[in-house]
């Protein structure tokens, strides 16, 4: 074992990488070396032994406490590892399989095991439901009473190293706008679980030589500072900050190839990768970080809220920015070492004391308290509010609603099954978890085969449901498993739910919501956008979602610059009215878009009526997977009864009238008479048709799950008996159940015989990390965003409706106004019913 870990590690070594953490086989192989150990590698066995290990409830360390319990109880002998040290082992576990083994020897014989057991969990708080076993055993046994006084104490963070009262840190400034595809490449998906060298490609194509730079730096001394004008934009990716702090944090203790702490800056940072680098212990400030260059050695007073040149810097002591620590618990928040240890040790310390009947405890600063207003409740804060047992919650209060449903897909799956071993997780406590495998099935490398393999049976056994590879995209099929008026989240930035609302976060956030049954929030404000009037002739849905940044900027709302960017809509939830009989395809077209517009998540006002009519629908779906071997079957049949229930008494949230919102965004849709495209390469970068028309399109992509099955009806009848395209075009349902019933209808045939490029279900090129278009190439897509080289390297592009993508596609070319509209009133509108059908499962044969 010896023999093959150091030639691994020689090979990992040379790639300016740490070795992989043991697995279990190397794990159970080290443990028989410790209890013979050659000569000579006594210290490098102890090294393995106390931090390449995995902690939690990962296989490997299962073998790990398992052997530290045996040998802390004398079943077993080590030269190396006395029974004290074994404990003292079994400290650094931080929860899981280590726990029942400290509980047990706080019983022990020996005093001083007993003692040592004691310590150990007095500093270990992922201890679930065994809480109840110390609490039990503390009537007798004085070590438990001793670990029940520590956690009442909150000695666990007390023991912590506070915030620092002054950080002296060098910048490292990428300016401009940095997206999460910046940080943590969709080309490089399938390192994401392996931290440090996924790390490796960070920046590359945004500052190709930024981490030679970076490496530079850190030579100079002083501790890194990543500083941006906007940062974290874009997907919900826990390895864009991993990345981030694998380059600028710490060493965690005992956890392999993961870093913690780290301080980013910057004017604007998007509120999903606020709060995963909250979760990951570092310090994310906003502040005019117009001042700051690479280079700069700075000083920053995280309490006096100022930021000054450091000593020995040209004008030492200047104040270059000024700030305030957002949200008030952050200090406790990098004391703890993240937002989610914080949350789970303050819970034991409050729920120890309330059951010794102590007082609150005053060592943590406490989150907001509800804000007082005479005023109604939004839509948004009603359902956040039922979430919390409340009527509803106030902007900038904090609270915990609870997660009634949860998605994770495959690219950050791995990360949130690490995630989840750490927290020591071998049940969710949230009702429905899913799992999908949209974004590797259609061209999965080695890695991913693996993942599609072991994934399930992870989640499964666990509570939680797992999709099969081919099924299609996350979002197409958690969609169909909401309650209306009720809150998830999803490791997925297009968490954007149509029924209920979402907050999308990070995969660590993501782990601890299926964990726990809840998740942090505090309370955005809301912006209310209403539309009035009705679609006009050749305008889509599509069209409707790229008007809200087309009007937002009229009214001086939102810009384009990122140079003192204005965005109303940043860290915001969008309540939608105004269109309450869209089918739930549809509003999901609107509600997914939030995500291009920064918004923490979004509401959509609909009618019973139509509610009524998915949920019936969603019924036979989830039947139908229980009849054909999806597990877990009880999360299935727990689900239905939940849909049953509410269309037994059918009632929904309604906004007060007299609620009040940050800003409102009226749009009347008799005004729009065009399509509204996003030009390249900027979601906000929105233009009416006629401002663009007759620019060159090389590819069209049709697919992602901005689309349903009505998108393809309509984009194959306008390409129907128009010959071979003029442009390559892919087409990619977003689920199987689409593709059968296109297949069925005859409209794969129509996209053949045009020469597309037919695609399994799922992400495609939408993600990036499968195909991707020609370099340099103009494309036309109807996918989510258009980040720089998102689709394909250097590919500039443009973002619209199918209807107008299949048109780009046969003429090679954007059509003008009067071409597009000419050809959509020929084909489209009058086919509009047959086309725009919807796939309602109750009423299909296959599916009753």
């Amino acid at each position: 074992m010896l023999i093959a870990y150091r030639a691994a590690a020689s090979a990992r070594e040379a790639l300016g990488v740490p070795a992989l953490p043991l697995d279990a086989a190397q794990t159970q192989a080290l443990t028989e070396l410790l209890q013979q150990p050659p000569e000579g590698e006594g210290t490098f066995l102890l090294q393995l032994l106390s931090e390449r290990i995995p902690p939690g409830v990962d296989e490997a360390a299962y073998v790990k406490a398992s052997w530290l319990a045996a040998v802390a109880k004398e079943e077993l002998a080590s030269p190396l590892v006395s029974g004290e040290r074994a404990v003292q082992l079994l400290a650094t576990m931080i929860g899981g399989y280590n726990v029942a083994a400290l509980i047990e020897l706080l019983s022990n014989q020996k005093q001083t095991i007993a003692a040592a057991a004691a310590e150990a969990l007095s500093s270990t708080v992922l201890v679930y439901e065994a809480y109840h076993d110390v609490m039990e055993l503390a009537i007798s046994n004085r070590y438990a009473k001793q670990v029940v006084d520590s956690w009442a104490a909150a000695e666990w963070f007390n023991k912590k190293v506070p915030l620092a009262k002054e950080i002296t840190v060098r910048v490292f400034k990428v300016a401009g706008e940095t997206n999460t595809d910046d940080l943590s490449p969709a080309t490089h998906a399938t390192t994401r679980p392996d931290i440090p060298l996924h790390a490796q490609a960070m920046l590359e194509t945004r500052m190709p030589g930024g981490l030679e730079e970076l490496t530079k730096l850190k030579a100079m001394g002083y501790p890194i500072c990543y500083v941006g004008d906007v940062v974290g934009t874009g997907s919900s990716r826990k390895s864009a900050i991993n990345s981030v702090l694998w380059h600028i944090g710490n060493n965690i203790p005992h956890v392999p190839n993961k870093r913690s702490g780290g301080v980013i800056l910057a004017n604007k940072i998007a509120p999903i990768f606020f709060n995963t680098a909250e979760d990951s212990g570092a310090l994310p400030i906003e502040c005019d970080v117009s001042q700051l260059n690479t280079g700069d050695l700075i000083t920053i007073r995280p309490y006096e809220g100022t930021i000054e040149r450091a000593i020995g810097e040209e004008k030492c002591g200047e104040i270059v920015a000024r700030f305030t620590l957002k949200p008030t618990t952050l200090c406790d928040e990098v004391q703890a070492g993240g937002r989610i240890p914080l949350l789970i040790g303050r819970a034991l310390t409050d729920k120890v004391r309330m059951q010794l009947a102590m007082p609150i405890s005053d060592v943590f600063i406490r989150p907001n308290s509800t804000i007082e207003s005479i005023k109604g409740f939004t839509l948004a804060q009603k359902m956040v509010g039922k979430a919390c047992g409340l009527v509803g919650v106030r902007p900038g209060s904090s609270c915990e609603p609870l997660m009634s449903t949860v998605g994770s897909q495959d690219t950050t799956g791995p990360m949130t099954r690490d995630e989840l071993k750490e927290l020591a997780c071998l049940g969710f406590s949230a009702d429905f978890v899913l799992q999908s495998f949209c974004h590797t099935a259609a061209y999965p490398k080695p890695v991913d085969l693996k993942t599609h393999a072991e994934l399930p049976d992870f989640i499964e056994s666990r509570g939680g449901v797992a999709l099969r590879p081919g099924d299609g995209i996350i979002h197409s099929w958690l969609n169909r498993m909401l309650l209306p008026d009720s809150v998830g989240t999803g490791g997925d930035s297009h968490t954007r739910f149509p029924l209920g609302i979402s907050f999308p976060a990070g995969s660590g956030l993501v782990a601890f919501a299926a964990a726990i049954g809840a998740m942090p929030l505090d309370m955005p404000e809301s912006v209310l956008v209403k539309f009035s009037g009705s679609l006009q002739p050749g305008v889509t849905l599509r069209d409707v979602v790229n008007a809200i940044p087309y009007m937002a900027i009229k009214q001086g709302l939102l810009t384009v610059d990122k140079t003192n960017k204005i965005n109303v809509f940043s860290g915001r939830i969008m309540e939608i009215e105004g269109l309450p009989d869209l089918k739930l395809e549809q509003a999901f077209e609107l509600t997914d878009a939030t995500a291009e517009r920064s918004c923490a998540g979004s509401t959509i006002k609909l009618s019973i009526a139509t509610v009524s009519e998915y949920l019936r629908s969603n019924i036979a779906l989830l039947n139908n997977m229980i009849s054909n071997g999806y597990g877990d079957s009880r999360s299935l049949l727990r689900r239905i009864k939940a849909m049953e229930a509410w269309l037994a008494n059918p009632v929904l949230l309604e906004a007060d009238e007299d609620a009040e919102y940050a800003a409102v965004l009226e749009i009347n849709l008799d005004q729009i008479t065009e399509p509204i495209l996003a030009c390249p390469n900027d979601p906000d970068n929105v233009k009416l048709l006629s401002e663009v028309a007759g620019d060159q399109i090389d590819e069209v992509f049709i697919g992602s799950c901005m689309t349903n099955i009505g998108h393809y009806r309509a984009a194959a009848t306008l390409l129907k008996d128009e010959g071979p395209n003029a442009a390559k075009l892919w087409v990619c349902p977003p689920t199987r159940m689409d593709e059968a019933m296109l297949k069925e209808e005859g409209y794969y045939a129509i996209f053949e015989a045009s020469g597309a490029r037919m695609e399994m279900p799922g992400c495609s090129l939408c993600m990036g990390n499968q195909a991707r278009v020609e370099n340099n190439t103009t494309v036309f897509s109807t996918s989510t965003r258009n980040f720089n080289n998102r689709l394909g390297d250097g590919a500039q592009v443009y973002l619209g409706s199918a209807e107008l993508a299949a048109v780009c596609a046969q003429l090679g070319r954007i059509p003008s106004k009067d071409v597009y509209l000419e050809m959509a009133a020929k084909k489209i509108d009058p086919n509009q019913q047959e086309l725009y059908r919807y796939l309602n499962f109750d009423q299909i044969k296959a599916y009753q």
